[in-house]
């Protein structure tokens, strides 16, 4: 069975647009040599580039146990995106740092959101794009989802 995209409600739209977009993002970061990124890279990034976080505390902030966290911590050190180092107040404590790698990425990848806002205000026009995320925006607060966003503890649901 064929489905046109425009017969979509509005959350499978907006879910398959964020998806189209994102694989655009994944594309081009590939072209400009971060193959190596996952999207679920950016969940976990996105709480160590705030302030250097342990495990303990990354887990809890995630909602997750502290053994997923560390599978995705070792995973991210593995390819060079996060570092463990002694914390401030006590050695024992490892902290995780992005690297430069890590955050090299982080502004590829806004730079790329923003040629891809770019490139719809250009083709659809500034009013339609700005229409379109306040209504996403709208919806996304009518759910309890800014909080999340807010927070920094957005996820994929369960």
């Amino acid at each position: 069975m064929v489905v046109d995209p425009s017969t979509l409600d509005l959350s499978l739209t907006a879910l398959f647009a964020g998806w189209a977009m994102t694989d655009e993002v994944q594309r081009r970061l590939a072209a400009q040599g971060f193959g190596d990124l996952r999207f679920n890279d950016g969940i976990v990034l996105q709480h160590v580039l705030a302030a250097p976080l342990s495990i303990t505390a990354l887990a809890e902030r995630m909602g997750v146990t502290q053994q997923a966290a560390s599978k995705a911590v070792a995973d991210l050190e593995r390819r060079g995106l996060v570092r463990r180092e002694p914390g401030p107040a006590d050695a024992r404590t490892k902290l995780l740092h992005p690297t430069g790698h890590a955050l090299a990425a982080v502004e590829a990848t806004r730079v790329l959101r923003r040629e891809l806002q770019e490139e719809l205000v250009a083709e659809y026009g500034a009013e339609r794009v700005d229409d379109a995320r306040a209504l996403l925006a709208a919806v996304i607060g009518r759910y309890g989802g800014d909080d999340a966003i807010r927070a920094r503890r957005v996820r994929p649901p369960r």
